[in-house]
């Protein structure tokens, strides 16, 4: 098993991985920061400051960049000016945070969220992934998921959702209107978790899929498992074909890129959820480690 090197610590949880004209985005959760940096950690920036959570990342087809604001419900959007402005607000939909996102290529965001209370201690309740239109306007798109998490599109066509305490990817098939049909299990894990409570549902978890990375040149998608310190290379159809371990952090992001495109990188930190003790104590790392089969984006250059 390879083992990845460090290059980027001090952050209170890193979350939402993404590599975006020649650099590695990610947040900082609990210090509400979007960074960037090079491939090799250098140059970190601070790319947005929110007054909460900031979660998952993409860009419209002008470049202007899009952040999920958890608590507000919201996606915030960065202009070119550095402005940021309310692109979506769906406060009127959920009372519960959104989570991660994805923004395809005609600038539409699908997000997912949590569906509960879950600092409350509520009981697991599934909720709709979103569509964000590039105009702002959102709706349901797909029926109830459990716990909708990280996503990838794969060629325009198909949107791969990361569903945690249903211990799978779902695949949806993306109609030219924007609508999503022919839901089917991308990659299965094991059964949806029975227990209503949380933690009774994480310990009936064989993989917690989190983060996801855009498919490889051979059609594998990287998965995070946040309850664990690793992440997996899935084939379509659910065979894993190769692990890295985090150490002793768990992993809750992933995703291909730099260079080559055989760049993964890993958002890694401690298995603890509670803001205070992570603002005080951060050892939140961005971990990358060299792979065999880069991003399908670099496909041609595996002749």
């Amino acid at each position: 098993m390879k083992t990845p090197v460090t290059i980027a610590d001090g952050f209170t949880h890193t979350e939402d991985a993404r590599w975006h004209d020649g650099r590695f985005w990610f947040v900082d959760l609990y210090r509400h920061r979007v960074h960037s940096c090079l491939e090799d950690g250098s140059d970190l920036r601070t790319e947005v400051q929110l007054d909460c959570p900031p979660s998952g990342l993409g860009w419209l087809p002008d470049g202007r960049l899009l952040v999920v604001a958890m608590h507000h419900r919201q996606i915030i959007r960065r202009e070119h000016d550095g402005a940021l402005a309310v692109h979506a607000d769906a406060s009127a939909f959920t009372r519960w945070d959104l989570n991660d996102m994805v923004v395809d290529a005609e600038g539409r965001a699908w997000v997912g969220g949590h569906g509960f209370d879950i600092m409350g201690g509520a009981p697991r309740e599934p909720v709709a992934v979103l569509r964000v239109d590039p105009d702002g306007s959102f709706r349901p798109a797909s029926d109830p998921l459990h716990f909708p998490n990280g996503s990838t599109v794969i060629d325009g066509t198909t949107l791969v959702v990361a569903e945690s305490f249903g211990q799978c990817l779902s695949a949806f098939d993306i109609r030219p209107d924007g609508t999503l049909s022919g839901r089917r299990d991308w990659a299965r894990f094991g059964p949806v978790a029975e227990h209503d409570d949380l933690h009774e549902a994480m310990g009936e978890l064989a993989v917690a899929p989190d983060g996801i990375s855009c498919p490889d040149a051979e059609g594998a998608i990287w998965v995070a498992d946040f309850l664990r310190p690793r992440a997996l290379r899935v084939a379509e159809g659910g065979e894993i074909l190769d692990e890295v371990s985090t150490g002793a952090l768990n992993c809750y992001a992933c995703t291909l890129g730099g260079a080559d495109g055989r760049t993964l990188f890993l958002c890694a930190t401690p298995a603890d959820f509670d803001p205070g003790r992570r603002i005080a104590d951060p050892k939140g790392e961005i971990q990358t480690v060299r792979v065999d089969v880069p991003s399908r984006d670099f496909a041609p250059a595996m002749a």
